[in-house]
């Protein structure tokens, strides 16, 4: 896909500041995949989402994360920041350690689109080798070169270098 999914046309043209959770369980990343975006089939990416005029970081994550993977988390310590720009989107995601306190592990929504505009389409925990098995346009930047899930503990902080 070529231009730009009209599910995703409200994150166009505007900077976002997105905050991502990082949870492991099992040897297993937790991931959301997305309808496709832009240029790709489909998105794989940590859960996670904008963070709200008046919310904290932390609130927004927890928010997130339930709305997203029905699981409640714990914000354990920040990781890293990435930077994205391929127009007509941009988002600057601040990226933190997670923990499972509770819930049950489901396909979430975003309450802010409507029924008919959902981008979430599957969450599930997949371990290295079937992330490794996703294509990179497929799946988030921090995921395409990992030697093992540990490794997003310590990545680099990223600003626009592709």
């Amino acid at each position: 896909m070529n231009t730009l999914n009209p599910n995703a046309a409200a994150y166009a043209g505007k900077v976002r500041l997105r905050v991502c959770g990082i949870c492991l369980q099992d040897e297993k990343l937790l991931l959301v995949r997305h309808q496709p975006t832009l240029h790709n089939t489909a998105f794989w990416a940590p859960p996670g989402g904008g963070l709200q005029y008046g919310e904290t970081v932390e609130a927004c994550l927890v928010r997130e994360m339930l709305e997203e993977t029905g699981l409640q988390t714990k914000v354990k310590r920040f990781l890293f920041v990435n930077e994205f720009l391929e127009e007509p989107l941009q988002a600057v995601e601040l990226f933190f350690e997670l923990e499972v306190t509770g819930g049950e592990l489901m396909t979430g929504m975003d309450p802010e689109a409507g029924a008919d505009q959902q981008l979430i389409e599957e969450v599930a925990f997949l371990s290295l080798n079937e992330i490794r098995q996703i294509p990179l346009a497929d799946k988030h930047r921090i995921l395409h070169y990992l030697f093992s899930l540990d490794d997003l503990f310590g990545l680099p902080h990223h600003f626009m270098q592709k």
